[in-house]
């Protein structure tokens, strides 16, 4: 039986890239002037960043459990195994809908194989874990040997970002409403990570120039081996952002390839325009390095 890949737009992947695959995305939800949109299906990141830069304010939520039941019941009425690569539980709560729905759907089909994974990760960090599970889902792997390998990326996928904006994050709770005001006046932009499914600040940096250089080093800190991976960049509606750090990966390390999103709607939100996010396997054990030739 094939096996049926899952995710949600947390994972910021294309709808050419979902349909390569064959990847059902679950929308998320964002809400703006009192009016309820689905992420990427009523309102796509261009029209969320416009709305921003007019003043509006956008708040975001999870599915429904009726909607993700509306979505997963015809998958799990098909009888192939699923395998559902969810957004962090630290920033949503659309991984424990997700279980308690799966519960729901088993009293009916009581035989299908359904996993459900915390990535923990968010953005394009979500997305390449999920466009390495496709891969190996064409290998024509077993389902238990694909799940062993979508935890492995998930646990392993590396995030280092920056927001143009600091007053969007600070809404979020992200950073001190202070802090969001003074590194505005000084043009200081901050840079983070992701740990354990959360938003970590790693350093304070004065200059966009500086931030992309920085990216940099901290990739090649984190992952010494980068010549077979797949590099995935996201951006907040500045595409020419993300070629300028691209290419300057492509200088210093020759990956294999990129893949190259805008962020959606929802992730959008809180990262604003002018959001630029970087993500990559990161160094792992000998072992691993047997299993993953992208490693080596």
């Amino acid at each position: 039986m094939a096996i049926k890949l899952i995710t949600d737009s947390g994972a910021d992947l294309s709808q050419q890239t979902l349909s390569q695959y064959n990847i059902t995305s679950i929308p998320l939800r964002v809400h703006i002037n009192g009016v309820d949109y689905e992420d990427s299906q009523s309102l796509y990141p261009e029209e969320l960043y416009e709305h921003i830069r007019l003043g509006d304010e956008a708040k975001t939520s999870q599915p429904s459990p009726t909607r993700l039941y509306e979505i997963l019941e015809p998958l799990a009425k098909k009888g192939d195994p699923m395998l559902y690569i969810a957004f962090s539980s630290a920033l949503s709560g659309t991984y424990q809908t997700a279980l308690s729905v799966r519960e729901e759907l088993l009293t009916t089909y009581p035989n299908i194989e359904f996993e459900i994974i915390d990535s923990k990760c968010a953005s394009l960090g979500q997305g390449l874990a999920v466009y390495y599970t496709a891969q190996q889902i064409l290998q024509s792997k077993s389902f238990e040997e694909v799940i062993e390998q979508a935890k492995f990326y998930c646990k392993n996928i590396e995030h280092i970002f920056t927001v143009d904006d600091l007053a969007l994050l600070a809404k979020g709770g992200r950073v001190s409403k202070t802090a969001a005001f003074v590194g505005g006046l000084l043009n200081i932009k901050p840079l983070l990570h992701v740990e354990d499914g959360k938003l970590i600040p790693l350093e304070k940096i004065r200059g966009r120039k500086k931030v992309f250089r920085r990216m940099v080093e901290h990739m090649k800190h984190r992952a010494p081996a980068l010549s077979n991976q797949t590099i995935a960049i996201s951006h907040g509606d500045d595409e020419q952002a993300a070629i300028e750090l691209k290419e300057m990966i492509e200088q210093e390390f020759g990956p294999q390839s990129f893949i190259i999103e805008i962020i959606g709607a929802v992730i959008g939100s809180h990262a604003g325009p002018g959001a630029l996010a970087l993500f990559f396997l990161n160094e792992a054990k000998a072992t691993d390095k047997r299993k993953h030739p992208e490693l080596s």
